[in-house]
């Protein structure tokens, strides 16, 4: 039987484009500095309105990982 751990750590990812652009930022990112991400849940969505548009997308997620054994 194999013990694992699971870290989770949530960010906020940010889009001109889409929510799903601002989540696969948040994830593409997070990528760079955090080996094995193995999940992400999405727990909030908003955005800045200017003139009556929507103008930044904005993502609360958590980014789950394994911790690695030194």
């Amino acid at each position: 039987m194999i013990d694992t751990v699971t870290k989770v750590i949530e960010l906020v990812g940010e889009s001109p484009k889409s929510w799903e652009d601002a989540i696969q930022n948040a994830v593409a990112k997070s990528a760079k500095s955090v080996d094995g991400i193995s999940g992400v849940e999405v727990l909030n969505l908003t955005a800045r309105v200017e003139e009556g548009k929507l103008v930044e997308y904005k993502a609360n997620v958590k980014v789950a990982f394994p911790v690695m054994d030194r």
